[in-house]
């Protein structure tokens, strides 16, 4: 991925198309940032699974940030935000939809004999081994609870 990443640099370099460089440069550096250990992190190797963590929390980031820039009015910050969002989708997984995802969990609970919800710190560890980047956790938690109540 990262290969992938470096060479989208140079043809975004190549091609003149400012938004997607200054976007993939932040990529870069949030990588470098974490092997290097910045931020109080250990530093570390950066495999594939790390590269899409950090473009999750980037995207994640962009989001909140969309939301408090169109609550103050600034809605041309909010628009560039928005178009890193969709810079930073195309090095993603492509996202479970609700019916895969509450396919998915409802497989998981049966296969572990998840009974209560005392079992949901184990499924839900389960999940983000098996699904990391493939689905939004913040939902899937919602669907086990009702499941496991």
């Amino acid at each position: 991925m990262r290969d992938r990443i470096n060479q989208d640099v140079k043809n975004a370099m190549k091609s003149g198309e400012k938004a997607r460089l200054t976007t993939l440069r932040l990529i870069t550096a949030a990588i470098k940032d974490r092997e290097l250990g910045v931020g109080g992190q250990p530093p570390t190797e950066v495999g594939d699974a790390e590269v899409v963590a950090i473009l999750q929390k980037m995207v994640k980031q962009r989001r909140e940030s969309i939301a408090t820039y169109e609550k103050a009015g600034r809605n041309e910050l909010a628009d560039q935000e928005k178009a890193e969002i969709v810079i930073l989708e195309t090095y993603l997984p492509k996202q479970m939809d609700e019916a895969a995802m509450k396919s998915a969990v409802a497989a998981l609970v049966a296969e572990l004999g998840a009974s209560g919800p005392k079992d949901m710190g184990r499924v839900m560890g389960a999940l983000k081994e098996r699904f990391a980047g493939q689905m939004d956790f913040g939902k899937a938690s919602g669907v086990l609870k009702e499941l496991l109540k």
